[in-house]
């Protein structure tokens, strides 16, 4: 029995509660809030804190206000000079008219399904008109103003406002990036064989130049030592000519010698000649001859 007690006490305790604070709900400061009375709208609270409502006869439906985000996906835009370009953009929106907002699109998801398109459209619209430098140059901020300008137009009456459009990426497709890249590559290499070509042909004219200048030299020098190996020439035919003035007769004894020292090299050199040769003249004469010119005393 007082386990019956007890548990009929607990539900009296929970529905004095529900009904306690039923009439109370607190809006947070990102969010805002529609009150509505057996479905119809009744009032828009965006204060945040405690507020209240009448119990079982209103309900409220919470709506966002923060800044809330909306991706595109990649698509392919053809330019204004028929270039292709593969754009990822996105933009930022918040709702400012929450009863609008509902009445037209009911909560975010339907509205980022309603609204996806609508981003599409205007950017491939706006950078279609555009050359697809003007895309990649600095002008691209107004050109996403013009996007955000449109969306804006477009979206009046779903109680929103789109706050900022960026594009993310903005490239070629893969095809013509892969074009561009050989291209890249073949001028790169045609420059490479430009610099090999002019290396090639300073290497060319320093190598001339420097063989040029090496035969200019080894004349010179070989000149030189012409024109010294001559001097040096007529100084010994000057020395043996005054040399054999003085004393003809030793002059003709020191050239056998040379002769000899000459013709007869090292131990075992065998010479046939006949005894009264004129080579052997010197060594022929005795202790009785006459003097001759290895005797005959030398003139000073």
């Amino acid at each position: 029995m007082n386990r019956y007690l007890i548990a009929a006490g607990a539900i009296v305790a929970l529905l004095a509660l529900v009904i306690l604070f039923s009439p109370f709900y607190t809006i947070d400061p990102t969010q805002q809030v529609i009150v509505f009375q057996f479905g119809a709208p009744q009032a828009v609270e965006t204060e945040p804190g405690l507020h209240t409502k009448i119990p079982w006869v209103q309900t409220v439906t919470y709506i966002d206000k923060r800044l809330l985000n909306l991706e595109a996906p990649s698509e392919e835009v053809i330019a204004q000079d028929k270039k292709r370009l593969v754009v990822d953009s996105f933009a930022r929106w918040r709702i400012v008219d929450p009863l609008k907002f509902y009445q037209t699109l009911l909560d975010q998801d339907t509205a980022i399904l309603r609204l996806t398109p609508i981003l599409s459209s205007n950017v491939r619209r706006v950078l279609g008109a555009q050359n697809f430098s003007a895309v990649l140059s600095g002008e691209r901020a107004q050109l996403m103003r013009d996007v955000c300008d449109n969306m804006n137009q477009e979206t009046k009456d779903f109680g929103i406002k789109v706050v900022d459009v960026r594009i993310r990426h903005a490239d070629l497709p893969p095809q013509n990036s892969d074009a561009i890249y050989k291209r890249m590559q073949q001028e790169r290499l045609r420059e490479a064989n430009e610099f090999r070509a002019e290396g090639s042909e300073i290497s060319q004219r320093i190598k001339a130049r420097a063989e040029r200048e090496a035969t200019v030299l080894t004349a010179e020098a070989t000149r030189e030592a012409e024109i010294l190996h001559g001097e040096g020439d007529a100084e010994k035919t000057k020395i043996l000519g005054d040399a054999y003035g003085q004393d003809p007769d030793f002059f003709a004894f020191y050239r056998s010698m040379q002769a000899y020292r000459d013709a007869l090299p090292g131990n075992n050199t065998s010479v046939v000649l006949s005894p009264n040769s004129e080579f052997f003249r010197y060594f022929l004469q005795t202790q009785g001859s006459a003097p001759n010119a290895a005797t005959r005393p030398r003139k000073h």
